[in-house]
């Protein structure tokens, strides 16, 4: 097994009804408490098991499951995904300077069949805790959040 931290780990964002409420459970749960909390949003960076689970108040969902990514460690990471990704047929959108989920960005959706809303993200943070967290931004994701789709904001 290896002691270095990995370049990549999944992203689950979950719908919740009270992220106060969640976030308590979910501490409990992996032994970490989250690693950035705003109103109606918090995200725990868990090591064992490697995930990023991002939780957004929004009561009345529908869906538990909110999207599904991949947080890499660095915007190179990003960058060689996107080659693959391409080189290998995949339907991608980039998103540079993105800012999301309390945090600046840079990110490439893939379509994806059979997942909620039908993509997944593949990013890296490139600024943690931005002076304007809530920006508007004109990228595809902020297009999403606009539209009702799935982005976090």
């Amino acid at each position: 097994m290896s002691t270095t931290e990995p370049t990549t780990r999944v992203q689950l964002a979950l719908n919740v009804t009270d992220v106060a409420a969640a976030a308590d459970f979910y501490t409990a749960l992996f032994g970490v408490g989250p690693h950035k909390r705003r109103e109606g949003y918090a995200n725990f960076e868990v090591a064992d098991p490697p995930l990023k689970l991002v939780l957004i108040e929004n009561p009345g969902a529908g869906e538990t499951l909110n999207h599904v990514g991949v947080e890499a460690q660095a915007p190179e990471v990003v960058t060689a995904a996107l080659a693959r990704f391409e080189a290998a047929g995949l339907q991608t959108t980039v998103a540079e300077q993105d800012v999301c989920c309390h945090a600046v960005q840079d990110k490439v959706f893939v379509t994806a069949p059979d997942v909620p809303h039908g993509w997944w993200e593949f990013y890296a943070v490139t600024e943690d805790d931005p002076a304007n967290p809530d920006a508007q931004s004109t990228s595809a994701c902020a297009a999403a959040c606009e539209e009702g789709g799935p982005c976090c904001g």
